[in-house]
């Protein structure tokens, strides 16, 4: 048995990528590195909403690589990985919002 701790907010997170698996369940399968099935199809979305979404993600990982490089300020790496993470909340719900339209489609 194994027992951890963490915040409410690591635990909504959690919760939110198990996607309605019971959680020891999905963690034991993600830990031990055995494939996790997804539930449900995801849409299929607009080849341009596509193309955006993929440019947004490539200037996040440059913006990333940047701040992690040391060539900034620590007040203006705060700044950054502060404005990543509300983007980073933004993109989880956004992702979330798919998924549930993904469900509502298939019925």
């Amino acid at each position: 048995m194994l027992t951890i701790r963490v915040t409410d907010d690591e635990h909504a997170r959690l919760l939110e990528r198990c996607e309605g698996k019971q959680l020891a369940v999905w963690m034991r399968r993600v830990c031990l590195g055995e494939p996790v099935a997804r539930s449900g199809k995801l849409p299929t979305l607009a080849p341009p909403l596509l193309r955006q979404l993929a440019a947004i993600g490539n200037n996040l990982n440059q913006t990333a690589r940047k701040v992690n490089s040391g060539q900034w300020s620590s007040g203006n790496r705060v700044q950054v990985v502060a404005a990543l993470m509300a983007i980073g909340d933004e993109l989880r719900r956004l992702r979330l919002a798919v998924r549930e339209q993904g469900t509502r489609d298939d019925s």
